[in-house]
């Protein structure tokens, strides 16, 4: 009888073999290994990804159907795991956390706790064995009167008695209890958050059989596409191609619809210790989906005006191959450049990331009219060993990225000269880390090669900071209301004609307008464009907001030049 491992890796050797005879070769393989009990944690987290793999990318409809069979034993598998007291550390790992059965510890933002009680009470607690008296001791007083009367003069404050006796029969768990203290406070949301978030207050979810968990999070699919041909490789997808293709069908979801969808992501990317900010606040009321072939789902939203930024527009997303969450997205966009966050989790980095992430960009090109995408070079390997061992820097050298400083474009031909002439060289990490030091960009056909290369964000912000110290002394509230008289003069508007959200979007422009010298000759019809800017920027979709940002010549020309090193 062949040993566990032999058959695991003849299963992960299959799993990459795609053709009309491959799904039965996997299908035995998942059958024996079904029967086996597995005493060793490695062992089962083998196991476990390359049924998932086999979920989203199945040979045959048989395979997708044994994998979901046997990823629903899991919880009962990790049970059986803990009775002779196997260390389960492994599967707390980042790569490898969420499954069911196990328990996913740690501290998470206001927002997302509020997501876990609401999702999954009562399997969420406080672990109070991290404890921070101080920080406690700082913010309880709002909820417990009295409780200065104990805090501010003596030692060893047992605060845990005092939430207890608050909590009466404690018909509430204390995670739960301390969210419907908070949610009553009348403060903003943006103060009960960063208030919570001080507490840096330690919890447990303990995941069971819960869908929620990378095991079983999924959507039902009306048809299972199986792969009966090889995946589509990175060579064989061309950006151009696709920017030029005609638009996707997109379909708007209802506001339920909305929620769901976006719930669903919440889990998936908690269960894997990630957080991110179109995710955790993402309107329901924006959410589109396209199906764009092969199993392949994207969806993709907006934020509510109440939390969108400042000066950029932004989408966020996520894709399901086969009813299986296997990336997010998040696209952050100024006039037609587009930053981009595309994080494919590591079970499927085998899959058809370039097709998928091809397509990605099509639906935002069509969304929001970008043609010019920028890549952190986080992205490619600063400070990030995972993107130096993945070969990030070469994956999107070869869809069409080039580096932005001349530089590194150097370096970068002479390893592309070194490749050419010798088929086994490879880029050493210390060459791709110095790479990794500037951000990448694909401009799409009919763009303007080079309009954003010494672009960035921050230094618009920084500009502003530069005004404040030199002419308001540092105050915050003078230079806001200095620019927001200055620019409503030279645009000719009165701001009370805005209403309450198209204000705030037109004080946070303001600050930047106000940096533009010759605000006040340009033409009516282009300072009407920019009134038309703050309304959409306030709007239902900031997509508008994008596109309009990108017809506006001056305005486009003046961030660019604000953008650029001063």
């Amino acid at each position: 009888m062949p040993s566990l491992d032999q058959l695991l890796s003849r299963l992960e050797e299959s799993k990459r073999q795609f053709g009309v005879d491959h799904g039965a070769r996997t299908e035995r393989l998942l059958a024996q290994l079904g029967k086996r009990r597995f005493r060793d944690v490695d062992y089962l987290i083998r196991f476990h990804e390359a049924l998932l793999f086999i979920r989203s990318h199945p040979e045959s409809e048989g395979a997708f159907r044994s994998a979901e069979e046997l990823l629903s034993t899991f919880s009962q598998r990790v049970e059986l795991l803990k009775q002779p007291g196997v260390d389960l550390t492994p599967t707390d790992y980042i790569e490898y956390s969420g499954m069911a059965g196990t328990v996913i510890s740690g501290s998470f933002s206001y927002d997302i706790a509020r997501h876990l009680v609401k999702r999954h009470s009562p399997a969420v607690e406080v672990d109070w064995s991290y404890m921070k008296p101080d920080r406690l001791g700082a913010t309880l007083p709002r909820f417990l009167p009295l409780l200065y009367e104990d805090s501010l003069v003596e030692a060893n404050i047992p605060y845990l008695n005092w939430l207890h006796a608050a909590n009466g029969a404690r018909e509430l768990r204390d995670l739960e209890w301390l969210i419907r203290r908070f949610e009553r406070l009348k403060i903003p949301e943006r103060q009960k958050a960063e208030l919570f978030d001080s507490l840096e207050l330690h919890v447990h979810w303990t995941l069971g059989n819960t869908p929620a968990s990378r095991t079983l999070n999924k959507r039902p699919v009306r048809q299972v596409f199986c792969h009966t041909k090889p995946l589509i490789r990175r060579s064989e997808v061309s950006l151009d191609k696709e920017f030029r293709s005609p638009p996707i069908e997109l379909k708007k979801l209802s506001h339920s619809e909305g929620e769901a969808t976006q719930e669903m992501l919440r889990d998936a990317t908690t269960v894997r210790y990630r957080e991110l900010y179109g995710i955790t606040h993402g309107d329901p009321r924006s959410v589109v989906r396209a199906d764009v072939g092969r199993g392949v789902e994207i969806f993709l939203w907006g934020l509510p005006p109440e939390r969108r930024l400042p000066l950029r527009a932004y989408h966020a997303g996520f894709t399901l191959k086969n009813g299986v969450p296997i990336n997010y997205i998040e696209g952050i966009t100024i006039c037609e450049r587009m930053e981009i966050g595309f994080n494919t989790f590591y079970t499927f980095r085998e899959g058809e990331s370039a097709w998928v992430y091809a397509m990605v960009l099509r639906l935002l090109h069509q969304l929001a009219g970008v043609t010019c995408i920028s890549i952190d070079p986080y992205q490619i390997g600063f400070n990030n060993d995972e993107a130096i061992d993945s070969g990030a820097f070469w994956f999107y050298r070869k869809l069409g990225f080039r580096p932005t400083r001349p530089e590194l474009a150097r370096l970068m031909e002479a390893q592309e000269k070194k490749i050419a002439t010798n088929a086994e060289y490879r880029t050493a990490s210390r060459v791709l880390r110095r790479l990794s030091a500037g951000n990448m960009v694909y401009e799409a056909p009919g763009s303007k090669p080079g309009d954003w290369d010494r672009f960035s964000i921050r230094n618009l912000g920084l500009a502003v900071q530069r005004r404040m110290a030199k002419e308001f002394d540092g105050d915050a509230d003078k230079i806001r209301s200095a620019s927001v008289s200055e620019t409503a003069r030279a645009l000719g508007i009165a701001p009370r004609s805005l209403n309450g959200r198209e204000r705030r979007a037109f004080d946070d422009l303001a600050l930047v307008l106000a940096l533009i010298p010759d605000l006040s000759q340009w033409s009516e019809w282009e300072k009407r464009r920019v009134v038309q800017l703050v309304r959409a920027k306030a709007g239902a979709d900031e997509s508008r907001y994008a596109n309009l940002l990108q017809s506006h010549v001056k305005l486009r020309a003046a961030i660019i030049k604000l953008g650029e090193p001063q």
